[in-house]
């Protein structure tokens, strides 16, 4: 069985909001041109996942989207073993190097409880790294955090890495003993490494005295209620695998399975949608700061800490639907890759590519939505259609960026502003008295005077009742419609106690005369 195999499809939960953990099945429907609704994006997402399956020839698909801590679309398709049962929304993938941010997060965990610092030498908690050779006279040793950052000097050692699983503890102890060579010195440029990450395995292992997937089962995976995900795939049941495989010889090649070794901190997870859903929505709901009780494994503040990115940003573009370039800003934080993108803003996302197995992840905290998808074809990452997905959704207004609360303090600035506008004058209502030391010294009374005098009768009475757009506790923009036009700022309030106003800015549009 081939192409035949990839019409098996399984579709979950069109357009309806449903827990994790739970999902209904439904029918997949057509493509929509332009969607505006969850119910129009969907089968637009689903085609996209279509076209990349067939190209990709991915045996068995599985892939979804979280919003607000629920799954609003799940879907399967294609196998979970060549000539044998259909992918199910249950059905366990590895995940590969989207693995790495669960070892993150358990070296961030072990430093919130005091056992460790991210400025730790390595060799303090390995101690075969005292004796290496480096690669330098003046080459820094390498901390906690270089290895977290990828920016340990090691050599990208795709595709040696992801053959390294299964080595054993003796193994990887000699490998440390007897040294490695560095392709650079730490912490001078960014470059991709599974042997650091393995490295943050053993740390993980040495200073919680517990073997690593242990730790990350029973202190993040389980209290998340990740209860099918894990690192021992021959414990897993077999009957709910998804067998990998190799496309080549215009056929598929099973992959051998590969035992739970030192290198699994790097890419060892298996895991399930559910539980995968559970992960994603445990990761944004760390966005945004608040005062809410805790209640995951680990503190928001400390899985926010995970899109702190190092110093080596790198620039890349990718192409919009309607053929424009869309340049993206991308960093690696600590278990996952951080970006500016110019259409879906914040986001953080990681592949897994692996022996039988590609994946992808995408999280866009500001919009409260995840998305994830597992294929078993070996290096057969979906990052093309799941990036794909994501603006689908952004387009049609699905995944809106969360809207900041504004402070009191910025309220009450902001109702001063307003007072001075209808005024004209910087000095009313003791209005000089909210302003910063700075205000006066920057642009005098009287030139204030003037230039919102030629403001005013420019943009004729405008509507300042408009709520302004905090950008922050003490800053925001305003947009006031005006009889003449639009009158747009920005107020910028100063670091004192109270708060008060250092700058105002205004730019105005006229309205266009008819010819």
């Amino acid at each position: 069985m081939r192409r035949n195999a990839l019409a098996l499809a399984l579709t979950l939960s069109l357009g309806t909001a449903i827990p994790l953990q739970a999902q209904t099945p439904a029918a997949a429907s057509a493509a929509a041109p332009t969607p505006s609704t969850l119910e129009e994006a969907i089968p637009v997402i689903d085609a996209a996942f279509d076209r990349w399956q067939a190209n990709a020839h991915a045996p068995g698909l599985v892939y979804g989207v979280v919003q607000d801590g629920r799954i609003i679309h799940l879907r399967t398709a294609g196998v979970r073993t060549v000539d044998g049962p259909a992918v199910a929304p249950d059905t366990l993938f590895r995940i590969a190097s989207m693995s790495k941010a669960f070892t993150a997060l358990a070296i961030l965990k072990l430093r919130d409880e005091g056992r460790l610092s991210l400025d730790d030498l390595a060799g303090t908690h390995v101690p075969e790294m005292r004796g290496w050779t480096w690669p330098t006279a003046d080459a820094p040793r390498i901390r906690v955090r270089d290895l977290l950052n990828h920016t340990g000097g090691f050599v990208t050692d795709d595709p040696w890495g992801d053959r390294q699983q299964v080595i054993t503890e003796a193994e990887f102890t000699r490998m440390l003993t007897d040294g490695v060579p560095f392709t650079r010195a730490p912490q001078t440029a960014f470059e991709y490494s599974n042997f650091g990450y393995a490295l943050l395995g053993r740390i993980v292992t040495n200073v919680s005295g517990r073997p690593y997937n242990d730790y990350i089962e029973a202190e993040i995976m389980r209290p998340l209620g990740m209860t099918s995900s894990g690192y021992d795939v021959f414990a897993s049941p077999q009957d709910r695998r998804a067998i990998g495989y190799r496309w080549e010889n215009d056929a598929w090649s099973r992959e051998p399975d590969m035992r739970h070794g030192v290198f699994g901190s790097m890419g060892g997870v298996q895991t399930n949608a559910p539980d995968y859903a559970n992960w994603i929505a445990f990761l944004l709901s760390a966005w945004p700061a608040r005062d809410d009780p805790e209640t995951g494994p680990v503190r928001r503040a400390t899985v926010r800490e995970m899109a702190t990115g190092s110093n080596f940003v790198s620039a890349s573009v990718r192409t919009l639907p309607d053929g424009s370039s869309c340049p993206v800003a991308v960093a690696y934080g600590m278990g996952l890759r951080v970006s500016a993108d110019c259409e879906l803003g914040a986001v953080l996302a990681h592949g897994g590519g692996y022996p039988g197995y590609g994946s992808y992840m995408i999280l866009m905290p500001d919009r409260r939505t995840g998305l994830f998808a597992f294929a078993n074809r070996t290096y057969a990452g979906p990052s093309a259609p799941l990036t794909e997905a994501a603006s689908t959704l952004v387009r049609a207004g699905l995944a809106p960026v969360r809207p900041l609360a504004t402070s009191d303090i910025l309220a009450e600035r902001y109702a001063d502003l307003g007072r001075i506008w209808a005024a004209g004058d910087v000095n009313v209502d003791a209005a000089n008295l909210r302003l910063a030391m700075n205000f006066l010294m920057d642009r005098s009374a009287e030139n204030w005077r003037t230039v919102l005098g030629a403001l005013k009768t420019d943009a004729g009475p405008c509507a300042t009742a408009a709520p302004i757009t905090p950008t922050g506790s003490l800053s925001g923009t305003f947009r006031w419609i005006c009889e003449k036009g639009v009158v747009e700022g920005r107020l910028l309030l100063a670091p004192t106690n109270p708060a008060t106003i250092q700058a105002i800015n205004f730019r105005f549009t006229p309205t266009p005369t008819a010819p």
